[in-house]
């Protein structure tokens, strides 16, 4: 698949464009606004669950660029670009930071090819996430990421719509073996919440895409298998390293979270 804007289907939703439609994005087509609009109009505040996502990848970007030495990102599942994406936040701390995007949506590829044109260090490799192997093996990702140094892997809302028989975990464990100590892992995941909500957001996403899978805390976990989580562990993508002490992000302490807030959830992990 290239970059090619003649291979962008308008007449079939996106994953990437209902996201970048929920964010408020422009990159989206009418079919997209319509699964959209499902979650503006019925479920009522799902569209924090987008925001809270955006807002935990931009504060682990930063933590992990001003807390650690690695230089070098995997973004797996990266979707269409917002305010803040990942190079921009890694690039405005340490100015020879290099991501890889990996997506195989047409209309993320035709970005990433405009993105190239402006960011030397920056590569959109379009293959996709379940086939680990070939994005390791490409030659975008061989000439940018080295192997032999420290790598942070982000799955930022993609595990999810990976289902079970198609082995998140062994995606993960893939990607763990792969990389050398000192490398981090930053997930972020649909979280079940035993309730309607999710119960109906993911009837949703399953009946349009196939796929949309809503994961406990323990299981979260238990995607990162064999990596050491960083505190504050598994919790809702809001409380995460948002504020000093572990507090909902500036202003909000002491605001209880609603329950969109709290189906989504984030962590990171260290290979040690």
């Amino acid at each position: 698949m290239t970059g090619d804007s003649s291979s962008i289907d308008s007449t079939r939703p996106s994953i990437a464009r209902v996201y970048d439609y929920l964010l408020g994005g422009k990159d989206n087509y009418a079919v997209d606004r319509e699964i959209g609009d499902v979650f503006r109009r019925d479920l009522p505040g799902s569209v924090a669950i987008a925001f809270a996502n955006r807002a935990a990848l931009t504060r682990a970007v930063g933590e992990i660029v001003t807390t650690t030495g690695v230089r070098q990102f995997i973004d797996l599942g990266s979707g269409l670009p917002t305010a803040d994406n990942v190079h921009q936040v890694a690039q405005r701390r340490a100015p020879d930071a290099r991501v890889v995007y990996v997506d195989t949506d047409p209309q993320v590829l035709v970005h990433g090819r405009a993105l190239l044109e402006e960011n030397d260090r920056t590569r959109v490799v379009p293959v996709d996430v379940r086939d680990p192997e070939r994005v390791r093996s490409h030659p975008d990702t061989l000439e940018l990421i080295d192997f032999g140094r420290p790598v942070a892997v982000m799955f930022s809302a993609i595990l999810h719509h990976v289902n079970d028989e198609e082995d998140p975990a062994g995606i993960v464990r893939f990607w763990r073996d792969q990389v050398p100590p000192g490398s981090h892992f930053f997930v972020s995941h649909f979280r079940c919440g035993n309730n309607p909500e999710t119960a109906e957001a993911e009837k949703v996403l399953q009946g349009t895409f196939g796929r949309g899978r809503w994961r406990t805390d323990e299981e979260i976990e238990a995607l990162l298998d064999g990596l050491e989580i960083l505190d504050p562990g598994i919790v809702p993508a809001s409380l995460w390293r948002s504020a000093p002490g572990g507090g909902p992000h500036n202003g909000d302490e002491g605001r209880e979270l609603t329950v969109w807030e709290r189906l989504i959830a984030a962590g990171m992990a260290r290979k040690p």
